[in-house]
């Protein structure tokens, strides 16, 4: 979505940003894991495809999506790359916004983090988007993200027997304590890359070129 294309969210854990083609590498070595393309109900692609996604998924009016950078990775490396622990998304349809959230990187697990994401993500969709109904599809064993949701004020609407999944929608009256608990700060975005690592990777690649010129 072109709405969210220059601007990141700061959260008290993470930091929100645009899913650019410098993440998409390693997006698709994440896609590479069975258990999160079952967990995701995503299909698997190849690096092509995956860029092709991303360039959909920057364009499209119906998605909006953002990669989830760990605050204190971030901190630490002043990389975003190495900073990458999942994504968060929304797709609409018929007025209605469909969450995913995706924890990728298992040891930033169980640290209130989706939860965070996808209150931000809410109040976002709100105020910018101005939307007022959620919606999340969860598989039937996924039961720390069902707990979540259920935590945030989701409740159960339907269950799918052919994909295995429950359908949650938030419930109005949930909405307004969520929207009333989180604060946006949305700045402009920049891509954050650590520059020294940078020159060093470009120092190697200009000595291994002359090395390799050397011995021709």
């Amino acid at each position: 979505m072109r709405l969210n294309a220059d601007i990141k969210i700061i959260g008290k854990q993470v930091v929100l940003v645009p899913y650019e083609k410098c993440h998409v590498n390693k997006y698709h070595k994440w896609m590479e894991n069975d258990e999160l393309r079952r967990q995701t109900a995503s299909e698997r692609l190849s690096l092509e495809e995956e860029y092709e996604m991303q360039r959909s998924w920057r364009e499209d009016d119906d998605k909006c999506t953002f990669i989830i950078l760990s605050q204190s990775l971030l901190d630490q490396y002043k990389d975003e790359i190495s900073s990458m622990i999942g994504d968060v998304n929304i797709f609409l349809h018929d007025g209605v916004g469909e969450l995913e959230i995706m924890i990728a990187e298992s040891e930033w697990r169980g640290h209130g983090i989706a939860k965070e994401c996808v209150a931000l993500m809410i109040r976002y969709a709100y105020d910018h988007i101005h939307i007022n109904k959620f919606q999340v599809k969860i598989s039937e064993d996924n039961a720390v993200s069902i707990a979540m949701f259920q935590k945030l004020g989701f409740e159960q609407t339907a269950y799918s027997k052919v994909f295995k999944e429950y359908t949650f929608d938030l419930h109005p009256s949930k909405l307004l304590d969520i929207i009333s608990d989180v604060h946006l700060n949305i700045h402009p975005y920049q891509l954050l890359t650590n520059k020294i690592s940078q020159e060093n990777r470009n120092t190697k690649e200009m000595n291994s070129s002359e090395t390799n010129y050397s011995t021709k």
